[in-house]
C-alpha cells in the first residue's frame, strides 16, 4: 500500500450528547455510500433497529450501549468509522474509540446545541487531541438555531467555530445548505436525498452569504500564507487553496470546520462526507507517539509506512461464538497473516492468524491490516490497551485513562447451576469494559460488581439474563465510599513478637498527613540507618496494605501522606514482615487521631426540562442534597445543572418521570470526592454494621 494510499484514509469517531442523531447520521453516511441498502431507523417501526446498534437491547432502548466500527468508501477515500455511545455510563466506549482516532465528528442538535455530554466528549477529545468537524444536526426540528449552537461552540467549548455553510431555511423549510467554499446552493433531492442538485444562492441569502464568506476567509488565512496574499491581492480564490487552509487549521485544532444539516430528512450528509475528505487527517497528519522503553521511556514518534517495524494497539475486546475478537489499530507497519508480534505487556509472541474488517456485527476476511487501518484478530489472548509489535523492538503505546467506578451492586445467582454461567459472564465483562469491576466480599459471601452508574450496571445485569440465562437476585446499590484525614497526627509504634526462635521487631516513628491532590504518598526522612535501607519499601507497603480498609468505617482511604522520620531495628529478630506489621500497627495508632471524615462521590447532574417543570425539578434536586450550580433558558426547555451526591439519585430518572410527565431527561457523570456531613454519616454507620459492607 503506498503513502499515496495511505493519505486517502480517514479513522473518525462520531460522539455527541444522548439524542443528537449520531447512530441516525451513521446508518445515512452507510447508506449513502453503498454500504447498506437500506435504511433501518434507531427506533424504526420495522423492527430491525439501526445498523450500527447491533445489540438487541440497543433496538429496544433505542440507545447505543457499546461503539460499533464499519468502514465505507467516498470517492476513492476509505472511511473507518467508530460510532459511539452518548450515555456517560459507558464512557470507557468513547475513550477508547478517541484513542485510536485521527479525526472527530462532534454531532450538536440543531434545538439542544452545546450539552452537558458534549461537554464531556470534548475534554475527551482535547486529551486525546483529536480535531473535529462539528455537524449540527437536527435543523428540521422546530426550535432549531444553527448560530446559537455556534456560539456556544465558542463560549461553552473554547472552539475557534468557522461555519462553511448556512442553511437554506430552518424547521419545516429547511431544504438545504449553503456551501460558502463554493458558494453553491445544494439541495438534497429524491426519498432519500440521494441525488445532490446544485443550483445559485437564493436572492435572499447572498449577502449573509457573502457576508459569512468573508469570516471564513479571514478565519483561515491564518494558517495559509497563500490564501492571505490572494485576499490581499483581491484575485479569484480557488477552493482547493480554501480547502488545504482549512485542513491546515483544522488538524493543528486551531479551528473547528461547522457544517450542517438533518440526518433523519437526508439533507446535508454528502457534503459531510466531502467535509471527511477534505479536511479531517489522514494517519499520515496526525502524530502518534509510543514509549521507547530501552530508553527510559523516551517518546517516539511513530511513522505509518508498511516497511517500519509493526506497532499496533489492541482498544476494545468481544466476545464472539467463534472466540475472542480483538479490534486493533495498526500505527506503523502491517499486520499479516501468520506473522509474529510480541504482547509487549505479556513479552509473549503471537502468531497472527484470522484477520477481519468489522461492519457493525458483521466481518469480512481480509489477509493484511496497513499501517493506519483498523481491524479485528480472532483467537489471540490479550487485554485491552495491550501493545503489540514487530519482534526485536522494545516499545509501548501510552494506554487510555480509565475512570474508577462510582457505585456497586452486590450480586448472587439463584441457584447452584447459574453460578457457573455468572462467574463465565462477569468474566468475560471485566475483560472487555475496563470502567466493570468486580469483587468478592469475604466478611458477607457476597459478589459486588461495581461500575459508572445505575444505568451501567442494569445493562450489564439484563446482559447476563439475555445472554447467559443467569437468574440474579440483586442487593441494595453501594456508593463508593472514602475515608480520609483532616489533621495531622504522629505515630511511634513498637511490633515485637517472640514465640521461641527467631522473633519478629520493627519500630517505626513519624506522622500521617492530609494530602488532597494525591490518595497516597510517602515520604521517607530516616537519618543515620536507624531504618536498615532494605526496610523502607517493607514500611511503605505495609502503610500502603492499610488503606485497603480503614479502621474508622472500613471504607478505602485516599488523600494520605505518611512521613517516616525515625525507627529501630534488631540485627536478628527484624525481617520485612516485622516492619510491614509494624507500619500497620502505626497508621491504626494515628488514624483516629487525624480526625478521620467520610467522603463520597459527588455527581454533575444536568436536568433538560419544559420551562412550566421548572420549579418541581429544582425543588427535587435540592431535597437530595443537590447544591445548583447554574440553570439557563433555551427556547421551550430549560437546563439545571446541580452537584448532588450519588447516594441521593438513586431511582432519581423514576423521579423526574413522573414529576415532569416523561418530558425531562437528565445526564450524570463523576465530577468529585466531597466530605460527608456529620448527620449522614452517622447513618452510613448504622448501614454499614447492619450489612457488615465496608467493602463497596
Amino acid at each position: 500500500m503506498t503513502s499515496n494510499d495511505i493519505m486517502k484514509v480517514r479513522n473518525i469517531g462520531i460522539s455527541a450528547h444522548i439524542d443528537s442523531g449520531k447512530t441516525t447520521l451513521t446508518e445515512r453516511i452507510l447508506f449513502l455510500t453503498k454500504r447498506i441498502h437500506r435504511i433501518h431507523e434507531v427506533r424504526g417501526k420495522d423492527g430491525v433497529g439501526a445498523t450500527m446498534d447491533s445489540m438487541e437491547l440497543e433496538k429496544e432502548r433505542g440507545i447505543t450501549i457499546a461503539s460499533a466500527a464499519t468502514y465505507c468508501t467516498w470517492k476513492n477515500h476509505e472511511i473507518n468509522i467508530i460510532d459511539t455511545p452518548g450515555h456517560v455510563d459507558f464512557t470507557i466506549e468513547v475513550e477508547r474509540a478517541l484513542r485510536v482516532m485521527d479525526g472527530s465528528v462532534l454531532v450538536l442538535c440543531g434545538v439542544g446545541g452545546v450539552q452537558s455530554q458534549s461537554i464531556t466528549v470534548d475534554q475527551q477529545m482535547k486529551r486525546y487531541k483529536v480535531p473535529c468537524i462539528a455537524f449540527i444536526n437536527k435543523c428540521d426540528r422546530n426550535g432549531a438555531n444553527p448560530d446559537r449552537v455556534i456560539s456556544q461552540l465558542r463560549e461553552k467549548l473554547g472552539h475557534n467555530p468557522v461555519p462553511l455553510q448556512i442553511p437554506i431555511g430552518l424547521e419545516a423549510e429547511h431544504e438545504g445548505v449553503v456551501d460558502l467554499v463554493t458558494m453553491k446552493a445544494l439541495y438534497f433531492e429524491d426519498e432519500f436525498g440521494q441525488s445532490v442538485r446544485e443550483a445559485e444562492i437564493p436572492e435572499h441569502l447572498l449577502d449573509k452569504a457573502r457576508s459569512r464568506r468573508e469570516e471564513l476567509l479571514e478565519a483561515a488565512s491564518v494558517f495559509s500564507d497563500e490564501l492571505t496574499d490572494l485576499i490581499l491581492e483581491e484575485a479569484e480564490i480557488d477552493a482547493a487553496v480554501v480547502r488545504s487552509a482549512i485542513r491546515k487549521g483544522l488538524v493543528q485544532r486551531g479551528l473547528t470546520p461547522v457544517m450542517m444539516g438533518s440526518a433523519y430528512k437526508n439533507k446535508g450528509i454528502q457534503a459531510l462526507l466531502d467535509g471527511f475528505c477534505h479536511y479531517l487527517p489522514s494517519p499520515f497528519d496526525h502524530e502518534n507517539h509510543a514509549l521507547d522503553i530501552d530508553n527510559n521511556e523516551a517518546s517516539i514518534t511513530l511513522k505509518p509506512a508498511a516497511t517500519e517495524p509493526l506497532v499496533a494497539l489492541a482498544f476494545k475486546l468481544e466476545d464472539t461464538p467463534y472466540g475472542q475478537l480483538t479490534y486493533i489499530r495498526v500505527y506503523q507497519g502491517q499486520l499479516a497473516k501468520a506473522d509474529t508480534m510480541v504482547n509487549m505487556r505479556s513479552g509473549k509472541k503471537i502468531k497472527v492468524g484470522r484477520i477481519v474488517r468489522m461492519h457493525a456485527n458483521k466481518m469480512e476476511d481480509v489477509d493484511i491490516i496497513p499501517a493506519g487501518f483498523i481491524g479485528a484478530l480472532f483467537g489471540i489472548d490479550c487485554a485491552s490497551g495491550d501493545t503489540f509489535a514487530a519482534p526485536g523492538i522494545n516499545v509501548s503505546m501510552s494506554s487510555m485513562y480509565v475512570p474508577d467506578p462510582v457505585i456497586s451492586l452486590s450480586v448472587k445467582p439463584k441457584d447452584h447451576k447459574a453460578e457457573a454461567n455468572m462467574s463465565k459472564a462477569l468474566n468475560r465483562f471485566v475483560k472487555e469494559d475496563p470502567t466493570f469491576n468486580t469483587s468478592f466480599n469475604d466478611e458477607t459471601g457476597e459478589t459486588l460488581i461495581s461500575g459508572m452508574g445505575e444505568l451501567h450496571l442494569e445493562i450489564y445485569l439484563e446482559r447476563m439474563r439475555r445472554e447467559y440465562n443467569v437468574d440474579i437476585i440483586t442487593g441494595e446499590p453501594r456508593v463508593a465510599y472514602r475515608e480520609t484525614i483532616t489533621r495531622q497526627a504522629p505515630f511511634d509504634y513498637i511490633h515485637k513478637k517472640q514465640t521461641g526462635g527467631a522473633g519478629q521487631f520493627g519500630r517505626v516513628a513519624g506522622h500521617m498527613e492530609p494530602a488532597p491532590d494525591v490518595d497516597f504518598e510517602f515520604d521517607n526522612k530516616v537519618t543515620g540507618g536507624n531504618i536498615p535501607t532494605q526496610y523502607i519499601a517493607a514500611c511503605e507497603k505495609g502503610f500502603q496494605a492499610s488503606m485497603k480498609k480503614g479502621p474508622w468505617m472500613k471504607f478505602p482511604v485516599t488523600g494520605v501522606k505518611i512521613v517516616l522520620k525515625d525507627g529501630a531495628s534488631h540485627s536478628v529478630d527484624s525481617s520485612e514482615m516485622a516492619f510491614q506489621a509494624a507500619a500497620r500497627g502505626a497508621f491504626q495508632q494515628a488514624y483516629q487521631k487525624a480526625a478521620p471524615a467520610l467522603l463520597e462521590p459527588v455527581m454533575k447532574v444536568v436536568v433538560e426540562t419544559p420551562v412550566e417543570f421548572f420549579g418541581s425539578v429544582m425543588g427535587s434536586l435540592n431535597q437530595r442534597r443537590g447544591m445548583i450550580v447554574g440553570s439557563h433558558d433555551e427556547g421551550v426547555t430549560s437546563a439545571i445543572e446541580a452537584q448532588v451526591p450519588l447516594a441521593e439519585m438513586f431511582g432519581y430518572a423514576t423521579v423526574l418521570r413522573s414529576l415532569t410527565q416523561g418530558k425531562a431527561q437528565f445526564t450524570m457523570e463523576f465530577s468529585a470526592y466531597k466530605e460527608v456531613p456529620r448527620s449522614i454519616v452517622e447513618e452510613i454507620a448504622k448501614k454499614s454494621e447492619s450489612s457488615g459492607a465496608g467493602a463497596a
